[in-house]
């Protein structure tokens, strides 16, 4: 079977979900579309079914593109989405405006089952649902109580889902009903009054209010939370703590992981015979894996914390307050959800823009959502920030890398909104935007959603990032390893007689001849072709070359320095990335990074458009090139000019 999980935003739909699928979930993209398909596995009676959970919406006719999917798969019964069974979830406290769009998908003839999800809640609120009596209103449906967060009702919704079997409706909600042209909002209108008449009818004659509800600790906490002031404050607050957390906490399995990559790299260098297959892999491909697995722990809280917020409730909180501040620059209180978004992927934040429902404000949110720092951008922030920055306490209790951290954050949001208040100005609408939005109830996290989502965003970073990563890592060792025909040789020859003229030590001559050769190999010719044009950054060819890298993916830059360093070490130099990295001079014996050059390259890092597959995902959403080519246009010369700014002051 197709089963399709359909219902409301706030419901718990994604805990329905996540309870009956487990970890055989996947993300894919609807068919001709860019909208997200989350879909996963169920096993009823041995067999194996699909279930699509769709995105929310309070009703068959779309306000958004999101919502356009659910009315362009529900309307067609040739679409090759078009299920067999649907499960709408609803809140069981809500449940009035939760039936709007169940009555609808009842009357299109699917077989249906009503899920009254947080049942909990409802029993907090004080409210009891007669299901056979509410059965009665809709024949051939069942309806099953669930609590998702926690498990309860899945084996009863399973077991449904198991006997379910294809049928039509005797008699539909509404007599003679067919879904409206999109166009025709006199129909849909009188549709929507046609059914709330009905459904208060309904609920009046099968809900039960046992007591009075009290939502004065919801109202407490929102009082602060949402406030005007103490709301931004508190906000703040949390993201630093995120941040402390992030550099306190992951230091120790980073640093194992570090360690355990640079002896497996020696080790296999000291082991294998000599040759480039033993080269390609110690200086290849167990760097490049190095340069994706360590920055696991990090990513996973990052996501870990996320997660939490958008558990709780807090996430729509903040998309409420930030409203206020969004408003005057030309964005929308949904802007936020995408450019939080963006702190973890900007693919998914420029797609999440479909929520929003005005075309300035949804364009003008696509072009600034990269300048959030993403996590690709992670793996370089805590590489130059432990590089440069001291590993010491401000005040007595906050870590000051973590604060740098948390200023590159506040850098990008800060450099976000001043943009997007300038594009504002700059696109013309006649359209005037607006923010509809629910506040759900706040409850304690769900931690097997937590882990799931973790999981899932750690399993995506490992496997698509790392096999870009791990392919560069590759190709740069290739790069590095050969060069013109003998151009590499006569400089290892001019290096050995360099080094006995001047009488180096062993060490010192297998380092100059290490050197000469990635100088004249194909990378080497690359990066001193444009180290004239990032020098007044305070760069060197082989940073050069790792910023052309990771315009592929931004996380490169640390596998591709890792290559080249590890290309340029001898066999048995064990050292870790970070301690090569100290270790550079140029030319004139300064060292290469410094504060000044660490610095200009995380203000880099900061504003560049260095991520290809953003910019097809910006193509795809606009429809244009017009609008990806603005955006790498003006974030290069941010980059450019605050990298040099930065690098000024700093020398």
């Amino acid at each position: 079977m197709k089963i399709a999980l359909l219902g409301n935003p706030n419901t718990g739909k994604s805990s329905v979900f996540n309870m009956l699928t487990g970890m055989r979930q996947h993300v894919g993209n609807f068919p001709g579309v860019t909208v997200d398909k989350k879909f996963g596995n169920i096993t009823l009676g041995g067999e194996d079914h699909s279930i699509i959970d769709f995105p929310g919406t309070y009703s068959l006719y779309p306000r958004s593109k999101d919502e356009q999917v659910v009315y362009d798969v529900l309307s067609n019964p040739n679409h090759i989405d078009y299920p067999d069974v649907a499960i709408v979830v609803v809140d069981e406290s809500n449940l009035e405006r939760n039936l709007f769009l169940f009555s609808q998908i009842y009357d299109l003839n699917i077989p249906t089952i009503l899920v009254l999800n947080m049942a909990d809640i409802a029993r907090k609120n004080g409210k009891t649902i007669d299901i056979a009596r509410l059965e009665g209103f809709f024949p051939g449906t069942k309806i099953i109580e669930t609590t998702a967060r926690i498990g309860v009702g899945k084996d009863r919704l399973m077991k449904e889902l198991q006997f379910k079997e294809p049928s039509t409706v005797e008699q539909a909600f509404l007599p003679n009903y067919k879904l409206c042209k999109l166009d025709d909002q006199q129909g849909q209108e009188k549709e929507a009054n046609d059914r709330f008449g009905l459904i208060k009818k309904v609920v009046s004659l099968v809900e039960q209010q046992v007591e009075k509800p009290t939502a004065k600790q919801q109202n407490s906490l929102d009082k602060i939370l949402v406030h005007p002031i103490f709301g931004y404050v508190i906000f703040a607050a949390i993201l630093m703590i995120i941040f402390q957390f992030i550099f306190s906490f992951a230091a120790i399995p980073m640093d194992f992981i570090d360690g355990t990559f640079s002896d497996l790299s020696s080790w296999l260098s000291n082991t294998l015979p000599a040759g480039l297959f033993s080269d390609l892999l110690s200086q290849g491909i167990v760097p490049g894996i190095g340069g994706v697995v360590i920055f696991i722990p990090q990513i996973a809280l990052l996501f870990f914390f996320i997660s939490i917020l958008e558990e709780t409730g807090y996430l729509a909180r903040v998309v409420f307050i930030m409203d206020r501040l969004m408003r005057p620059l030309g964005l929308n209180g949904k802007s936020v959800v995408p450019l939080l978004s963006s702190a973890a992927c900007a693919i998914p934040g420029v797609m999440a823009t479909r929520t929003i429902s005005d075309w300035k404000e949804r364009t003008i949110t696509i072009l600034v959502a990269p300048l959030m720092s993403c996590s690709a951008r992670i793996p370089v922030y805590t590489l130059l920030i432990a590089l440069v920055i001291p590993n010491e306490k401000v005040l007595g209790f906050l870590n000051l890398q973590g604060l740098v951290l948390f200023g590159l954050y506040s850098l990008g949001l800060v450099t976000a909104l001043l943009i997007a208040a300038l594009l504002k100005m700059l696109i013309r609408s006649k359209e005037k935007g607006y923010l509809l939005l629910e506040l759900p109830s706040y409850k304690s996290p769900r931690w097997g959603n937590v882990g799931l989502t973790v999981w899932e965003k750690v399993r995506v970073f490992v496997l698509d990032a790392g096999k870009i990563i791990l392919a560069i890592s590759v190709i740069l060792w290739a790069m590095a390893t050969f060069g013109p025909g003998d151009r590499m040789d006569k400089a290892e020859q001019k290096a050995k007689v360099h080094a006995w003229e001047q009488h180096l030590s062993a060490e010192e001559t297998n380092s100059n001849i290490a050197s000469a050769r990635l100088e004249n190999s194909y990378i080497g010719i690359l990066g001193k072709g444009i180290e004239p044009v990032i020098a007044p950054l305070g760069y060197d060819w082989k940073i050069g070359i790792s910023l052309i890298t990771s315009f592929a993916a931004r996380e490169v830059f640390v596998g591709s320095l890792a290559t080249i360093y590890a290309v340029q070490g001898d066999s048995d130099d064990n050292k870790r990335l970070i301690d090569r990295m100290r270790d550079e001079k140029r030319s004139d014996g300064r060292p290469v990074y410094t504060l000044a050059s660490g610095a200009s390259l995380m203000i880099f890092y900061v504003f560049a458009m260095q991520c290809m597959a953003t910019l097809a995902v910006v193509k795809r959403e606009t429809k244009s090139w017009k609008w990806p080519l603005i955006q790498i246009a003006f974030m290069g010369v941010l980059a450019y000019i605050g990298s040099f700014i930065t690098y000024y002051i700093l020398s």
